[in-house]
């Protein structure tokens, strides 16, 4: 599996529609979300906001009014064939007043992000895995060192009785951050891992 090294765009047009892709990578559900609401308002005057999802398995294909089958799906096919994940597919499209019909619309839509996609630099997609881990406060520097080193990032910090630490890291490398910090700690250590492996 693959994601984006960074975001791509092309535009298309065809018997006077524009077709804007935005291929990104995301986290998640909520973060495409985030986002097709975001280019809902950088483009009020546009017809339709289709896109697809391919995050940690997870899957969206969203048609928004356009005829039943004919944008999200496409667009999310071209992802699958790709070997793509953690990344979404966002099409703008601007109507020209021709119809394109239903095939017409398929074909816009896959060359939409499939042109887009020819510029993109593929990663070898990682997934991550949140967790939380709770150390006393003489470890608290070490441990934000270690994380840093195993490619991690803090996601929030608390102080109790003891600090909290809630990680994001690759979950090959949650192994390697329990095994040091047990050994930093003397056994002293406080550890949750997420239900779920993130995207």
């Amino acid at each position: 599996m693959y994601s984006l090294a960074h975001p791509v765009t092309s535009i298309l047009e065809i018997r006077k529609s524009r077709f804007l892709a935005f291929i990104e990578p995301v986290a998640d559900r909520a973060a495409a979300q985030a986002r097709v609401n975001e280019l809902r308002m950088l483009h009020p005057g546009c017809a339709h906001v289709c896109w697809a999802l391919l995050a940690g398995g997870h899957s969206a294909a969203v048609d928004d009014g356009e005829p039943s089958g004919t944008a999200g799906r496409p667009m999310l096919e071209v992802l699958r064939h790709q070997e793509l994940d953690g990344v979404l597919a966002t099409v703008v499209r601007y109507f020209g007043g021709i119809k394109l019909g239903a095939g017409g619309l398929v074909r816009a839509y896959t060359d939409a992000v499939a042109q887009a996609l020819l510029q993109a630099e593929k990663v070898e997609h990682i997934p991550s895995q949140t967790l939380c881990c709770e150390l006393a406060y003489a470890n608290e520097g070490m441990a934000r060192n270690l994380i840093t080193e195993l490619g991690g990032e803090l996601l929030a910090v608390s102080h109790g009785q003891a600090v909290r630490l809630q990680v994001r890291l690759p979950v090959t490398a949650a192994g390697a951050l329990r095994e040091q910090l047990l050994s930093i700690t003397r056994g002293e250590l406080g550890w949750e891992t997420g239900a779920q492996p993130d995207p």
